[in-house]
């Protein structure tokens, strides 16, 4: 009996304890006011504008580094190529704005409104080219694929709107026998067309870093580099296995028409985490762009251990290594 009173009465202490809470919550927060900020809150939602990201979510991170397919209200779409080897047809694409509509504005970067960076999953295959674009905004070029494989298509532009550097990306798979050809080691110097192109220079994980190219013809220092996209070389980095887009700059002032340099290029990067990286050189020499093949690990910074400099391993051993690359394909 006394158990049962004990509970009425805890279970009336439960009541007025509630009823005085819902009346201070009415007193400090009046329902109108209540009523408002939810009415406000869904507006506010309601009116952000759904970006649709083509089944491909954008991932923290990702679109610094030109992994993802939309970024900041941009998205790539439309993407279309010959269906497997050995057809010749026309690679398509359209970027789309936050509109939902092509966007036809770029800014000019590097002479070219959008760089096209086509390359296997292996980092073989590659090519740099620069499709035209239609009063449609689509851009286009013709196309034949050499070889089976996963690639991964870039496009790389700036946004009138905007004026950022801006990097899209999506893959295509080509279907055939596929043997990829990974790098073992690093690639310090690489041979294409007579030219000797070596890499001087570590490439660091968090802090720019300079990386400088040096080029040869037959044991001869080259000094009649032309011209190429607004700089004496263009560089592309590629993280290897997820194909990380890195942006590399040259160092220096912009050449003008008919001027030559040589035979050192300097450019300027950083790579966002260690790992093994691979690099596209193009340079023009004699009116003709040929693109050399590097490969180098990122170090962890000025106190890491990772011996003298890009041709050294870690017990100091020269480890120069050369590649011969042919077949590049350029598009002016």
């Amino acid at each position: 009996m006394r158990t049962l009173v004990r509970l009425g009465l805890y279970g009336l202490v439960l009541v007025v304890v509630f009823a005085v809470a819902f009346v201070t919550a009415g007193a400090v927060v009046p329902e109108e006011s209540v009523r408002s900020w939810v009415e406000g809150t869904a507006d506010e939602h309601a009116a952000q504008p759904a970006i649709d990201t083509g089944g491909q979510e954008e991932q923290p991170g990702a679109s610094s580094l030109g992994l993802s397919l939309a970024q900041d209200g941009y998205r790539l779409t439309g993407l279309s190529v010959p269906e497997g080897l050995g057809t010749v047809g026309e690679l398509s694409l359209t970027v789309v704005g936050l509109s939902g509509e092509p966007v036809t504005d770029f800014d000019v970067e590097q002479e070219k409104e959008l760089h096209l960076i086509v390359v296997r999953a292996d980092g073989q295959h590659f090519r740099h080219v620069h499709p035209k674009m239609s009063a449609d905004g689509t851009w286009s070029l013709p196309w034949e694929w050499q070889a089976a494989g996963s690639y991964r298509v870039f496009a790389d532009f700036v946004p009138g709107d905007t004026g950022t550097d801006t990097t899209l990306s999506t893959s295509v798979q080509v279907a055939g026998e596929y043997a990829p050809v990974m790098p073992a080691e690093q690639l310090t110097t690489a041979t294409v067309d007579g030219f000797e192109v070596s890499l001087d220079g570590d490439l660091t994980v968090g802090e720019s870093s300079e990386l400088n190219v040096n080029v040869s013809r037959d044991g001869q220092q080259v000094t009649s580099l032309e011209p190429y996209l607004g700089a004496y070389g263009h560089m592309v980095a590629l993280r290897e296995g997820d194909l990380a887009y890195l942006h590399v700059h040259p160092h220096g002032e912009q050449p003008r028409a008919g001027e030559t340099s040589g035979p050192d290029i300097v450019f300027e990067a950083s790579a966002p985490t260690p790992g093994r990286y691979l690099l596209f050189l193009d340079f023009k020499v004699d009116g003709q762009v040929r693109t050399a093949a590097l490969v180098v690990d990122a170090v962890d910074g000025p106190g890491a251990q990772h011996g003298s400099g890009a041709n050294s391993n870690d017990n100091g051993e020269d480890r120069t290594n050369t590649r011969k690359k042919e077949g590049h394909d350029h598009g002016e």
